[in-house]
């Protein structure tokens, strides 16, 4: 099951082309994500119990200031101490495909600097949440 926001582009997230800069895919699927664990994950569990291990962005198409962009998160596999969220990102109005992504989310316990095994309660979550591709 895919959880997805809305974004309208700002004018300082485009370059001097006129299209939205690359940096700022990272900025959207940052605040795709961060709703994602706000409003499917249990709270109280995972605030502050995850990281980022990796992200990539493959851009398709371009994005222009004040376009309204749909980003669609979703969790693509789950490993022992770590995820991984797909994302794509589309115009809002016509469907068109601008960039597809992934990142790589790991638990990690910071008082021992180490990654650890995902909790179960929120395993089960994230399986009832699991798109297969």
């Amino acid at each position: 099951m895919s959880y997805d926001i809305d974004v309208t582009v700002r004018f300082c997230e485009t370059d001097a082309a006129g299209h939205v800069n690359n940096t700022s895919y990272f900025i959207y699927l940052e605040e795709a994500r961060g709703k994602y664990f706000e409003n499917v994950l249990p709270d109280n569990e995972t605030s502050g119990r995850f990281i980022i291990a990796g992200t990539e962005c493959n851009f398709l198409s371009q994005a222009y200031f004040n376009q309204r962009l749909t980003v669609s998160t979703w969790v693509s596999k789950i490993g022992t101490k770590s995820f991984r969220f797909n994302h794509s990102i589309k115009a809002a109005d016509t469907g068109v495909l601008i960039a597809e992504a992934e990142a790589a989310i790991v638990c990690f316990n910071y008082e021992e600097q180490k990654s650890e095994p995902i909790p179960s309660s929120i395993r089960k979550v994230l399986e009832e949440q699991l798109v297969a591709n």
